[in-house]
């Protein structure tokens, strides 16, 4: 762009085609801000913008959530003739309606004399961005019905936008229903589909047929699809099926992304390989804060606390400012290996290092690392002293540390808040009736026994996944 700048500014004359390159070349490489001030020169040179020079300033603030300026553009294209373009009207439905402003986005599509395959993509994307999960449906069913009417359902680009839509809506079984009723299926409807079979939890095994087919049928196979699977393969802890992509990753994606990179990190981590974790991370050439944020939750989830706060300063070290995320995945693992010492260090640099405000998720590792340690009369205190609402999980910290340190009556106080925040939940009831059986409080046994039957379900029966070792799920046969 500096070359571009350069021959730019050398032209003795410029029309609107030479300006509109200009923004549209800022914009594609997210120079955002000079985009807004090379379309504020134009504008007061006397050169009128066409719907292009529009489309992509519109893009530009849309890309920053910048509301103001967007309708100052409005404002100047309401006097222009352009008033009706589509092109225009597109990026004005897709503006408002990723700023938060639905009313506007459906105003202007409403006004629309004429509509395409991307105002409807815009207009979906946003009713799913607005509404919640139960409204969103039923305004996807409508804009369904419309696209029908209108007769655009044999689109492909747009019917993956409805299968998208209804798999985040919940309603995957009628996503999978207009995919499987697509003349020709493409990659973008597969992805959008075996995304919301990730996204649902529960169709694993649905996914990774679909992946299969799509392999068999020579399709493209990109990076947005093949972290889609390995997610999956990530929380169904399915190791066999992500090496079988991992390999496929460097078929297709010999120089993967940063998102591969991050996604390998998560599986192998999550599937309880950490080095083969390792591996992959020091094979990124770039990485970003979910790349070491990534493996610092993995070594805390093996229990390898010393790992993960050495990692965490070789980050510091690198130049890269850590988020929330990591200072959670940090104290996670200093809490699971007994490094006080440690997590309150992590604990103060994110607060006063970098001015990172605690959520409730930080304090309850804060207090399960007090109380896990013994410290139980200080992590209650803590407690006390915290400017969130306490959560269920850091009462829960202390009524099982009172349970393995024999604490009764804190153990009693911390079961109170459980038994109102989650009263059918059985585990607390059992934890309290075990500490009461410690001390040979009987009659406190069975009154806490007994209310659990009054007030919760049955406890969830414990059960183990695993799979057979002769019989493996191939994705990736022979062609």
């Amino acid at each position: 762009m500096v070359n571009s700048r350069m021959l730019f500014d050398r032209m003795p004359d410029r029309s609107v085609v030479t300006w509109t390159a200009l923004i549209s070349g800022y914009a594609e490489n997210g120079c955002l801000e000079e985009v807004l001030v090379v379309f504020s020169s134009m504008r007061s040179l006397g050169v009128k913008p066409n719907q292009f020079t529009y489309g992509s300033t519109l893009r530009a603030c849309t890309s920053m959530r910048c509301l103001y300026r967007g309708e100052q553009i409005h404002g100047c294209i309401q006097k222009s003739r352009l008033v009706k373009d589509l092109f225009v009207q597109s990026a004005l439905v897709d503006l408002y309606s990723k700023c938060g402003k639905m009313k506007d986005a459906c105003y202007i599509f409403e006004s629309m004399t004429e509509r395409d395959v991307v105002s409807w993509n815009v207009m979906i994307g946003g009713i799913l961005k607005a509404s919640a999960r139960g409204s969103a449906l039923m305004k996807i069913v409508q804009v369904h019905g419309f696209i029908i009417l209108l007769g655009f359902e044999s689109h492909n680009i747009l019917t993956a936008s409805l299968i998208d839509a209804y798999a985040k809506c919940g309603s995957v079984r009628i996503a999978c229903h207009i995919y499987k009723s697509m003349l020709k299926s493409d990659t973008i409807s597969c992805t959008a589909l075996i995304t919301g079979y990730a996204h649902e939890g529960i169709y694993s095994r649905d996914a990774f047929y679909l992946f299969s087919e799509i392999h068999q049928r020579h399709m493209d196979i990109d990076t947005v699809l093949l972290c889609s699977i390995l997610n999956m393969c990530a929380n169904t802890v399915s190791l066999d099926l992500g090496r079988q992509i991992h390999a496929l990753a460097l078929k297709c994606q010999p120089n993967h992304d940063v998102a591969m990179g991050n996604a390998l990190i998560d599986m192998y981590s999550k599937s309880g390989e950490i080095e083969d974790a390792n591996h992959a991370f020091n094979g990124m050439k770039q990485k970003n804060v979910i790349s070491w944020t990534s493996l610092i939750a993995g070594y805390g989830k093996h229990g390898y606390g010393h790992k993960a706060i050495a990692l965490y300063y070789e980050m510091e070290n690198e130049g890269l400012k850590p988020n929330d995320v990591t200072f959670l995945t940090l104290l996670f693992a200093c809490s699971h290996a007994g490094l006080t010492t440690e997590g309150w260090e992590c604990f103060n640099n994110m607060v006063r290092k970098y001015n990172l405000s605690p959520r409730a998720e930080h304090y309850s590792c804060l207090v399960d690392l007090l109380a896990r340690g013994g410290q139980i009369e200080e992590a209650y205190n803590l407690i006390g002293k915290i400017n969130v609402k306490p959560i269920a999980s850091i009462w829960g910290s202390i009524l099982g540390a009172c349970h393995i340190y024999g604490n009764m009556a804190l153990g009693e106080v911390a079961a109170r808040h459980l038994f109102n925040m989650e009263p059918e939940k059985s585990v607390n009831y059992v934890v309290l009736a075990s500490i009461y059986a410690a001390v040979g409080l009987w009659d406190h046994v069975s009154m806490t026994r007994k209310l659990m039957e009054e007030r919760s379900r049955r406890k969830n029966l414990g059960y183990s996944l695993f799979q057979p070792t002769n019989k493996k799920m191939v994705l990736l046969l022979p062609n």
